[in-house]
Parts: structure tokens; sequence; C-alpha cells
């Protein structure tokens, strides 16, 4: 049994309407899902406002609402609480209606552009290979011990993210492992939780569509560690500028890793193949599965948490070199006639060009790139060209085309990218806005020996058009294609 005087508790509230010695049931900030004894949470959102549904939620049986401003009309033997900022309320209220399952276990949090899933997956997959209980929270799925719980946010809301958390805790996890996004931040979603520690990978060009400029991107990422308990450990790239921004005011144990700068974890490329990578890691050479300088920096990050989680370096070491990574990045697989093809979810500039200069530095000879690439509909326009000058840059032949629509045009979204793509390289350039032709033409390109990235969907199983999710897998596709190359 629950009251809403236990729920409250650390909440920061300007004036209380009512006894707060009720019962309550749920907490939801929809007001669909409210049934009798609900607490209701009105939330200004960036498309709806759940101070416009507070009657509605009355009427279906909420016993409280924390809202920001008090509505005019409302009747019934309910609870008010008026609040600064209903989003922070949030975080807070399901934290303790779940009974803080986040101080219970050893959470987490991994943000930056890239490398946030790789990071929190390796880490979940070492852990596990350890012999610990854990829970994944990432792009690609949610995962409790091996049982799989897809996703549909990079970090969910603070009702589903504190359920998920207190059945890891049912479950006897030790830890948790999540991708902090700068959305989930700077909409408060990780508000109330508790972390163990915090991971930066980096900061490129992203998501400003949503915060608008670059430092408030930035600020978003800083206010993560700026909230980290002084117990936790502050982990941050060194060889990233931003890498110091992070931890200026954390109040958090402060250590880094790099490959180029002075840092406390330290790793060197000796091989670099389509087939793996061999490190000289902390003064240890080891063979990793994994590719790529990106993923030089994403192994050294777990390997680094992992030490900060007092884990027995030979056992962490042995376990990492093994593991395969996420799912949808640097996948690849070779056709019978030698041609290879790489999945990776790039949608980033910086992105894109790690997986291009990560190709380029492993391919023996003159073997031609090939790269089919697209641009996200309703999402930072801004990107668009430099993704396609980057993809040119670094590519043979580049196909543009489409890559989750949504409601826009693909063809505006292609003519979008064609800005970035310089005159002299125009003959080069492809314009095809089904996908699977796209990939299947870069298919007919090819010649043995020669690579195929598809980049910017990886993972993902769908194509969204109009609102409606159609089934497309980019590996999928490219499996069904290599078996006719002979």
């Amino acid at each position: 049994m629950r009251y809403l005087s236990d729920i409250i508790e650390g909440l920061a509230f300007t004036d209380l309407q009512g006894s707060a010695d009720v019962e309550i049931t749920a907490v939801v900030f929809d007001s669909r899902k409210v049934v009798p004894g609900s607490l209701f949470v009105a939330v200004r959102g960036t498309v709806v406002d759940g101070h416009n549904y507070i009657e509605q939620a009355v009427k279906q049986g909420a016993a409280a609402v924390i809202c920001e401003d008090l509505p005019a009309h409302v009747t019934g033997e309910v609870d008010f609480l008026m609040v600064a900022d209903s989003a922070v309320a949030l975080g807070i209220v399901a934290a303790n209606f779940y009974e803080n399952p986040s101080s219970n276990l050893k959470l987490v949090g991994v943000t930056g552009t890239n490398g946030k899933t790789t990071i929190a997956t390796l880490l979940y997959q070492l852990f596990r290979d350890m012999g610990y209980k854990c829970g994944l929270l990432s792009t690609v799925e949610n995962q409790i011990n091996g049982t799989i719980i897809p996703s549909t946010h990079t970090t969910p809301d603070p009702v589903a993210l504190n359920e998920l958390l207190a059945e890891m805790v049912a479950q006897g996890c030790d830890y948790c492992f999540m991708e902090v996004s700068s959305h989930a931040v700077a909409q408060h979603r990780i508000q109330g939780l508790t972390f163990a520690g915090g991971i930066f990978t980096n900061l490129t060009h992203d998501h400003l569509d949503y915060h608008k400029t670059f430092l408030a991107y930035r600020d978003a990422k800083k206010a993560f560690f700026d909230g980290l308990p002084k117990n936790a450990f502050a982990l941050t790239n060194a060889d990233d500028k931003n890498g110091s921004v992070m931890l200026q005011n954390t109040k958090a144990h402060k250590k880094s890793y790099a490959l180029k700068s002075m840092a406390d974890y330290k790793a060197k490329i000796l091989e670099s193949e389509f087939d793996g990578l061999l490190l000289n890691i902390d003064n240890d050479e080891v063979w990793f599965r994994m590719v790529g300088t990106f993923n030089a920096y994403n192994l050294l990050a777990v390997y680094a948490t992992a030490m900060l989680l007092d884990q027995d370096r030979a056992k962490v070491l042995t376990s990492l070199s093994k593991l395969p990574g996420a799912e949808g990045r640097f996948d690849y697989i070779v056709a019978p006639n030698k041609v290879i093809g790489i999945v990776d979810y790039a949608h980033t500039p910086d992105a894109v060009q790690n997986v291009l200069s990560t190709i380029h530095g492993i391919r023996k000879g003159n073997e031609k790139v090939i790269t089919v690439i697209g641009c996200g509909g309703d999402r930072d326009k801004t990107k668009r060209p430099v993704m396609a000058k980057v993809a040119c840059e670094w590519s043979d032949n580049v196909i543009l085309t489409s890559d989750n629509p949504r409601s826009e045009d693909p063809a505006q979204i292609i003519e979008d990218m064609k800005a970035g793509v310089d005159p002299a390289f125009k003959r080069h350039v492809l314009s095809i806005t089904d996908r699977r032709e796209a990939i299947k033409t870069a298919c007919t390109l090819a010649k043995p020996g020669d690579v195929i990235l598809l980049a910017g969907k990886g993972h993902e199983k769908y194509q969204e058009i109009n609102g409606v999710r159609n089934h497309f897998d980019d590996m999928e596709e490219l499996v069904a294609l290599f078996k006719e190359m002979v």
C-alpha cells in the first residue's frame, strides 16, 4: 500500500490542497491510462500539455494531481499539489512509487553522440559473461537477464524506466547499464535516479532540431554529469575537446580514457582488420572481435568502467575479447564473389566519417567503396548536406536514398542532401528514393573486393513512412542479394 505522502517524499511543491493521506494505485502522465486511485502528473510536453487533461483524469478516478497551475473548474475529492516543474516532479514520484529501484543496484549511464549503444551493450554482455545478473536499457532493446523487452526510446519515460528498474531489482540484478540521451536529460526523464557512474563518449553534430544550438546540446549532456553523486564515478573521453567540460561541475570521482591524450586508462591500436582489432590496453596486447578506431574507444571505455567497478582485470580482458558488440554497428558479411557488405547505424556526419575512415584504413588495395546513405525525415535538417558531403569525400560512389522519411517527401530530403555534394563528384552520385532499389544498385555496381556500406539504419527492422512502420532490414536485404553474387 502506497500513500501520497510517501510518494511525494523529496518533492518540492509550492502548494498542497488536500491531506496527502490518500492511497495511490499508479503514477501516470497520460490521462488515457488513469485508473481509480491514480496520481496524475500534468506534464507540459513538446506537443501536448497535460494540464488540458486534468479534468478528464479526475473523471476517470484520479485520486491526486500534480500540476504547475491549478485548473479553474475541477470538482471531487482530489488532492492537488502545485510544483514549479511537473516533468521534474514526475521523475521523483515515479522513483518513489517503485521504491527507488536505482538505489538497489548499480546503475551506470552512458551519454554522448556516438557509441552509447555499443558501450552499454558491451557492458551488459561483459558483466553477464562474468556471472552477474544485469539489466540493459538501450536504443536497440531493453533486457533483463537475457529476456528481451522491446525498446521504443533511447531512454524510456520516468514511469516505464522505474518500472523496468524495479523488475530488475526483483529479478536480483546487480547492475544496469543504460543509454542516457540528451532528450532524456533535457526532459528530466532521469530525474530521481541514483547513478553509480556516468560515461561520456564524444560530442558531434546531432539533434539540433530539438536543442537548436550545439551549446544547448552539449549542456544537456553535461547536466547528467552535474547531477552525479559524490560516491559515483564520472568517466570521460580525454581525446574529445568536450570531455573536460563534462567534468567541470561534477561531484563524482573524475576519471578519463584516451588513445592519444594523457589519461587514467590508455590504449593503442596495433592492428586493424575487418575481423577485429589488436590493442595494447594498459600494457597488455589483446585481440578483440570489434573493428575500427571508434570501437577501440568503446572497448577502452568498457574496460575502464569495469575497473572502476572493481572487477578482475584479467577476467575483464579475456571476456571482452570474445564479445561481438551491438547489432547493426559495423556488422559485415562477405559475398561469394568477395564483395564486402557493412551495415552500420551511423546517422551523424561524424559517425559516417568514422565508419568510412575505418574502411579506408583496412582495405588493402584499390577496392571501391560504395556508400548507400539517407537522412531521417522530421529531424535535424542542417546535417543533411553535411552527411552527403562526408559520404562523398570518403567514397568512390554514393547512392542517396531514403532512411526513415516519416512525414517528409523522400525526394526532398535527398535534394537537401545533394546541396552538400561537390560539383566535381556529382557524376559519382546516384539518387534512388526506394531504399531496396538503392541497395540492389550498389550490389550491381560492386566488383570482387569492393566494399558496400549501408549507413543510417543499422539494427532497425523497419522503415517509417507517413506514420507507418514497414518491415525493412538492411542486413536482410544484403544477405538476399549477396546469395546471387557469384
